[in-house]
């Protein structure tokens, strides 16, 4: 066990968590009307004790067990079968490496929160998540991080996959299941309504921020210059991204919004994700630049040309710049295009098939959506019982 390495993560560890509790959390709570900000605080907060549970038990051993087959890890480490205060998993104690993944494990379904926020039974969001985490996320972990099928010496041959802090593993699977689910949900009644609290929105996503330096930084499982070296492109990718959004939005629009240039934040974080360990500052800056008017010009796609309702653009951002910074990877010679490209569509076609028959089997046991009166009405009084402001917006 190395000292250093442990303290590094411990500290990565707590950040990630940060990331969705509070970050995600506010993020999301402030783009919603005030009438279903507490809702989105809930789905947050209940997703993180859920995937906490379903990781410690079933899910870390099908994402990280011995299993020999490239598919899944199998069940040997099921309830942390195995797995003691003492046992290392590289330099690290298990235990820690363990903890560090439930994190991933619970943001990962948080971020697909925004495409269904505003009409989803939480009952369904529960089941659905659950089921989601263990049945879809967990394999493709395993695939690309536990050596399965997508990693060194798999389908690919000897150069695997590079996904270094999951532009695949988390935001290409967390976008395509956004874009089913907001497909299958229909549209909200009233999505023309603005954001209720843009405060709410800037403040998350500078925690998102970060908490993303334990994300990135704490993918390296060291600590070392190659962590530090994730953190500062992680960095300077988000500041790029953030300004190239204000700028593009300056020109079409004439003004550039708070909402606008922390939602090309989020955009530059996702997009330096899979590539962070493997670029430097100078193609930081390029993807950044890159993403935060490719991730825009997305929106603009699914929202006005699909006609797709996808309420707090997961999929345009956190898919589209995972996947953007995935192909970056090939595109800057730190990875094959064979091996980025062919993961990238074999994920992509797993999760799209996964994600329908979730939704088909979880609707056919619980409702998916609310009714008429319930949206309406607001999610927060309705639904929980409790109001955040006392206004009718």
């Amino acid at each position: 066990m190395n000292a250093a390495d442990t303290a590094w993560i411990m500290t990565a560890t707590a950040l990630v968590l940060l990331m969705t509790l509070p970050g995600l959390a506010l993020f999301y709570g402030g783009l919603v009307r005030a009438r279903n900000v507490l809702s989105v605080f809930m789905h947050c907060y209940a997703i993180a004790c859920l995937m906490s549970l379903l990781w410690f038990m079933v899910g870390y051993s099908i994402a990280f067990g011995p299993g020999e087959s490239g598919l899944w890890g199998g069940l040997g480490k099921m309830g942390l079968n195995g797995v003691s205060a003492d046992t290392l998993s590289g330099t690290l104690p298990e235990i820690l490496f363990f903890a560090f993944q439930m994190t991933f494990a619970i943001i990962t379904p948080a971020l697909i929160v925004g495409a269904y926020v505003e009409r989803i039974s939480f009952g369904f969001m529960l089941l659905f998540s659950g089921l989601w985490m263990l049945l879809c996320y967990a394999p493709v972990v395993h695939w690309v991080w536990g050596g399965g099928m997508l990693a060194d010496g798999g389908i690919f041959g000897e150069t695997g996959v590079k996904d270094f802090a999951g532009g695949i593993v988390v935001h290409e699977t967390a976008g395509i299941a956004a874009l089913v689910l907001a497909v299958m949900l229909g549209a909200r009644r009233n999505n023309t309504t603005p954001p209720h609290s843009p405060g709410l929105v800037m403040i998350g996503a500078a925690l998102l921020w970060v908490g993303w330096f334990g994300f990135n930084g704490g993918s390296q499982l060291a600590a070392d210059g190659g962590a530090a070296m994730a953190i500062t492109v992680t960095h300077i990718s988000a500041a790029t991204a953030s300004l190239t959004w204000a700028l593009w939005e300056k020109i079409k629009f004439g003004k550039a919004s708070l909402v606008g240039i922390v939602t090309g934040t989020i955009a530059g974080l996702a997009s330096i994700t899979p590539a962070s360990g493997f670029v430097g500052p100078w193609a930081a800056l390029l993807i950044g630049a890159v993403a935060g008017i490719l991730c825009q010009e997305a929106v603009v796609m699914v929202r006005n040309k699909l006609r797709i309702d996808d309420t707090l653009d997961v999929f345009a951002v956190h898919g589209v710049g995972g996947i953007f910074g995935t192909i970056m990877i090939a595109a800057l010679g730190a990875g094959s295009w064979a091996a980025q490209l062919g993961s990238l569509a074999i994920v992509g076609v797993f999760t799209l098939v996964v994600t329908v028959v979730l939704t088909i089997v979880c609707r056919a046991i619980i409702p998916m959506r609310v009714d008429v009166e319930t949206e309406t009405n607001g999610l927060d009084l309705t639904v929980h019982g409790e109001r955040a402001y006392d206004i009718t917006s």
